[in-house]
């Protein structure tokens, strides 16, 4: 008997979700966005592409929707570098949308119609408890059967928009694997912050969106429970790409690594994101806000007036830090920086830290002190400052992370070699292929 952590999809991570209407009333092509972005490739192309025939697409242009997903799948399925999971209607509380939900589910499979061979899955908004789901599952099972596919070839991921949804996520580790279902073909767990706010009857003074951390820390822990993907709700202010950086710092700190993309633009902001950065960087943290240092001739220079430092007499030095000053010798400055620095390594710092570790684990040595330094300069005076970090087996396996997001892309995402060899270098990249 399968058991919850079988896993019937090759991807470990997933960075964008991107939708796209299935259909547009009032163009010449109804599907014209739909080949738009089938034929993205590259940076640019997401990990999955949703063809959207719920909300993205209206009511009344959905059957016209199903047949534009299969018309551009025909043509260009094929040739998109991710994978394709079309979002079809469904509804917890509706018996009529999920039967509609299972009808175009049914077009969609049918070999004769030349999309289901370029179709990884499907995608299941508005699921209630633990039942719903497992009624997506059955009527998937039902549509793989009539059409003579293998039992769970298509993956299921659901959209938590509900109280239901999120208390469902518990439930998952033991319902999985069970011979009465076929939930191991779930892939995606998916937040839509904008329905779930309606349905917790939720309010701010400004109407905007609550940021819901507890939601996105449910999920994201749903999906590491039960060996599945978790993926943010959707970013609407999309010309704010600060913003969206920050949203997706948060949610890589809860272990979501991907994002929904509702641009081209998104899109290539969510797939960079997770990615170890070219360059490594230092911070210094000034009034609860950390603030990046400019890399000068190898040197960080800060550059704001939050942070002042001059040189006294007799080898002193005056530091003050949001109006408060400190005297001290050069050793207590040194210190006073370091508690107020941090830093942020490269890909090649990672790759080398990683790569000194293994040297030294084959030699016989379970940890070992690894140096980090910085010259600093303030107001131009400058400082040296260093510490030395222990790694063993532990601080070892929880650096592999970003490693296996980069092998986990490079394998799956041939499209983007090129991207990825001029972000880093080729001689980079290929040492971070082998590490670990």
């Amino acid at each position: 008997m399968s058991t919850h952590t079988d896993r019937l999809h090759d991807r470990k991570f997933v960075r964008t979700f991107f939708t796209t209407p299935t259909a547009v009333k009032g163009e010449d092509d109804s599907a014209k966005m739909l080949r738009r972005a089938a034929q993205l490739s590259g940076i640019e192309a997401p990990d999955v592409w949703v063809p959207d025939n719920e909300d993205a697409t209206a009511p009344s242009m959905r059957d016209e929707g199903i047949e534009n997903i299969i018309d551009v799948l025909s043509e260009h399925g094929a040739d998109v570098p991710g994978e394709i999971h079309p979002r079809v209607v469904w509804h917890r509380e509706s018996p009529e949308t999920r039967y509609q939900g299972f009808q175009q589910i049914l077009e969609l499979a049918d070999p004769e119609n030349g999309a289901v061979e370029h179709l990884d899955g499907v995608v299941i908004p508005e699921v209630g408890d633990i039942d719903d789901w497992k009624k997506a599952d059955e009527f998937i099972t039902i549509v793989e059967n009539e059409h003579g596919l293998e039992e769970g070839s298509l993956a299921m991921s659901v959209i938590v928009e509900s109280g239901e949804a999120e208390l469902a996520l518990g439930d998952l580790r033991e319902e999985m694997g069970k011979p009465s279902n076929n939930l191991e073909r779930l892939f995606l767990l998916v937040d839509g912050e904008v329905d779930y706010t309606k349905d917790m009857r939720a309010i701010t003074p400004t109407g905007e969106l609550p940021p819901w951390p507890e939601l996105r820390h449910n999920t994201s822990r749903g999906a590491s429970a039960a060996g599945l993907i978790a993926i943010d709700g959707p970013y609407d202010d999309i010309r704010d790409v600060e913003g969206y950086h920050e949203r997706m710092t948060d949610n890589q700190a809860k272990g979501m690594l991907g994002i929904w993309s509702l641009t081209p633009g998104q899109v290539v902001e969510a797939n960079k994101s997770p990615l170890p950065p070219k360059n490594g960087s230092w911070l210094l943290e000034v009034d609860d806000r950390e603030i990046e240092l400019e890399a000068e001739d190898g040197r960080y220079v800060y550059e704001g007036d939050a942070i002042e430092l001059e040189e006294a007499a007799d080898d002193r030095y005056r530091l003050s830090v949001g109006g408060d000053e400190q005297e001290l010798d050069g050793d207590e400055l040194s210190q006073e920086l370091l508690d107020l620095a941090s830093y942020i390594p490269s890909l090649n710092d990672i790759v080398d830290s990683m790569e000194e570790f293994e040297a030294a684990k084959e030699a016989g040595k379970g940890a070992i002190a690894m140096e980090r330094s910085a010259t600093i300069a303030i107001d131009g005076v400058e400082v040296e400052i260093s510490n030395d970090r222990m790694w063993d087996e532990a601080t070892y396996q929880a650096a592999q992370t970003p490693i296996t997001l980069f092998q986990d892309v490079y394998e799956n995402r041939p499209d983007q070699h090129e991207d990825l060899e001029e972000m880093y270098g080729e001689d980079l990249v290929e040492r971070a292929m082998v590490v670990g």
